[in-house]
């Protein structure tokens, strides 16, 4: 189905979120300049946040600097690791803020995200008057968040179209 071209569009990614869902469904990795055409579909585009991870190593390096070549910008956070060995870099928090703080400015937000801890910020968006689709892969995706959403874009249902092709 066409999108109205004037749509002004912004996409949020959660990149944690997508990465283990391709590696543990398909075990490949996100062809993001594939989910980025696919979330603007053709709209006026904003502008478009990665929300990633920064280990010590710095290897993900290259992979932040092909998200900004795509047009993406990158929201980087530090991994934190805890004297018990524990990880974590949790992203949420700052995905909230960034939509709430962007959705004056826009008609759709694109919330790339299968997590249902996102429900609530769907819903709030879409009292403001906003357009929210959520695209995910749906076998790991919360079903309520499915249901809130305006739109659920399955990437389950083309897999090949949003994966790289391992080498």
């Amino acid at each position: 189905m066409a999108k109205p071209k004037e749509q002004r569009v912004e996409v949020l990614i959660d990149v944690q979120n997508l990465y283990h869902s391709a590696k543990n469904l398909y075990h490949s990795k996100v062809n993001f300049k594939e989910i980025l055409k696919q979330a603007i579909a053709e709209r006026k585009f904003i502008r478009a946040f990665a929300y990633v991870v920064r280990t010590k190593t710095g290897e993900e390096k290259p992979f932040f600097e092909a998200l900004t070549k795509l047009g993406i910008e990158t929201r980087i956070r530090d991994l934190q690791e805890f004297y018990d060995g524990q990880k974590k870099a949790d992203w949420d928090v700052g995905i909230v803020i960034d939509a709430i703080r962007t959705a004056q400015a826009l008609d759709v937000i694109v919330l790339v995200s299968g997590d249902g801890d996102f429900i609530s910020l769907v819903e709030y968006l879409k009292n403001q008057g906003k357009r929210v689709e959520v695209m995910a892969f749906g076998k790991t995706t919360s079903s309520h968040l499915k249901d809130v959403a305006d739109e659920f874009i399955d990437l389950d249902q083309t897999p090949q179209k949003f994966l790289l092709k391992n080498t």
